[in-house]
């Protein structure tokens, strides 16, 4: 768990469902599906659900597989 004086350590941009969408070229409903379930580590305040820019990075690291097309 992430305690304040880290949060207030870090700057980092604050992501909606259709900014993680965009960036992983998938649909805003998919995108809801990953945070709803905790694969992507969430911020919620209020009715506000966001995934901070770090966290999307480090998802999209883990999940590559290498795989670059070949001239």
């Amino acid at each position: 768990m992430v305690t304040p004086s880290q949060v207030t350590n870090v700057t980092t941009k604050l992501l909606r469902a259709t900014d993680v969408a965009q960036r992983l070229c998938i649909s805003r409903s998919l995108a809801y599906k990953l945070m709803i379930s905790g694969e992507l580590p969430t911020v919620r305040f209020g009715g506000s659900v966001r995934v901070r820019e770090t966290d999307l990075d480090e998802y999209i690291a883990r999940h590559w597989s290498g795989w670059e097309k070949s001239n």
